[in-house]
């Protein structure tokens, strides 16, 4: 109750506090590519290319069964990446001819997802997508865009 015995309304919601603010912009469009990579592959800074398979294989459990699993390059967990702060980082995901499911690829490093950029591959096909590595630390990458 404010002295003069009314109630001040405020909006408190998150949404709300940001428009307020006049908004976020939460992508910076110099840090990936949409599309083909080649702004980013021809920028003069390093590229680390990260080429994965996507496979699905039948691996054992500790009852002797096995079970389906998607993988990449037929590894749980999937093979290392190891880059330098402000190298570009060019991820190809291929989907051999015999797969039988698509696949696709989240780097969290990114800090984007990679639909609409690369989303599900399709079998027999190759997909791409760039990002320069920006934010240091450990980050996962899993399947993703698989409609």
């Amino acid at each position: 109750p404010l002295n003069s015995g009314t109630t001040m309304e405020v909006e408190t919601s998150p949404l709300a506090q940001v428009a307020a603010m006049g908004g976020l912009e939460l992508v910076m469009p110099e840090a990936y590519a949409s599309g083909p990579c080649g702004d980013l592959l021809n920028s003069g800074r390093p590229v680390v290319n990260f080429d994965l398979t996507g496979e699905s294989v039948d691996l054992p459990t500790m009852t002797g069964s096995t079970y389906s699993a998607m993988t990449f390059s037929g590894q749980v967990p999937g093979p290392t990446l190891r880059v330098t702060q402000g190298d570009v980082v060019h991820m190809t995901l291929t989907i051999p001819g015999d797969e039988v499911t698509q696949h696709g690829n989240d780097m969290h490093a990114s800090q984007m997802s990679s639909r609409p950029y690369m989303g599900a591959v399709n079998i027999g096909e190759t997909g791409e997508y760039c990002f320069i590595a920006e934010v240091p630390g450990v980050f996962k990458y899993h399947c993703s865009g698989v409609d």
